[in-house]
């Protein structure tokens, strides 16, 4: 039977475990970040941080609160890429996964502008904390319509610049052709996670339809290989 890409999964996916832990947990953090460089995901997220900050000056540190971090590989490209326009981040990792974020911390010894904090963005403290920008790699999918409206409207209001979100196109198309390619892949929790991921990812008007409820900003989403949205917002009143 044909796989329906009509509506979004509520399947969960391994990875929702947040009390997991230990090797197999660390392997999948590894090969998402090796599969998401080696298919232009870095690249998408890079370029719409470039977007945004296109026009702020360069003599101000800037935070940058990374939603979800994982291992950090996001936020090391984005240290690169800051190292290598001369621009002062500081940057912070959020991940409610208590053994990622100290994966985390270890790769990422090398860079003294990266932080990394165990915490839940549905809770006070989360909400108590503000930043000029925030980023999204392979997230929002993680949750339902709804409470992505919930997160994104108080997330956004709490940035100076905007956000830059970066997750996956919902097509039968990519559905097929990550099955396929899952031939060569051995670890069975990227494997089952990873087509979830894809049925639990977007279509373009579904993004929109968020962005139109968003005041005071400029939205613009746009489809990058491979099958997935860059989606910036950016804040027009401050």
């Amino acid at each position: 039977m044909p796989v329906n890409t009509k509506y979004r999964s509520t399947e969960e996916e391994m990875m929702d475990d947040l009390s997991m832990e230990g090797e197999m947990l660390r392997k999948t953090l590894d090969q998402i970040a090796a599969i998401n460089k080696r298919l232009g995901g870095n690249k998408a997220t890079i370029k719409g941080l470039h977007t945004l900050l296109e026009n702020e000056p360069k003599d101000t540190a800037i935070s940058i609160i990374d939603l979800g971090c994982g291992s950090g590989d996001m936020l090391r490209a984005v240290a690169d890429y800051g190292r290598k326009n001369n621009f002062t981040f500081k940057l912070t990792g959020i991940d409610a996964n208590e053994y990622t974020v100290n994966y985390a911390r270890k790769l990422s010894a090398d860079y003294p502008e990266i932080s990394y904090t165990k915490m839940d963005i549905f809770s006070d403290e989360f909400s108590g904390i503000s930043f000029d920008v925030a980023i999204a790699t392979l997230f929002f999918h993680h949750f339902t319509n709804q409470e992505i409206e919930k997160l994104l409207i108080p997330i956004v209001n709490k940035t100076r610049t905007g956000v830059v979100i970066n997750d996956l196109q919902r097509s039968s198309l990519a559905y097929y052709l990550f099955k396929g390619m899952s031939f060569f892949i051995s670890n069975p929790m990227v494997k089952k996670d990873g087509a979830i991921s894809v049925l639990r990812g977007f279509k373009k008007k579904e993004l929109i339809a968020i962005s139109n409820k968003l005041k005071d900003t400029a939205c613009s989403v746009r489809w990058k290989w491979a099958f997935r949205y860059q989606w910036i917002i950016k804040k027009v009143c401050r």
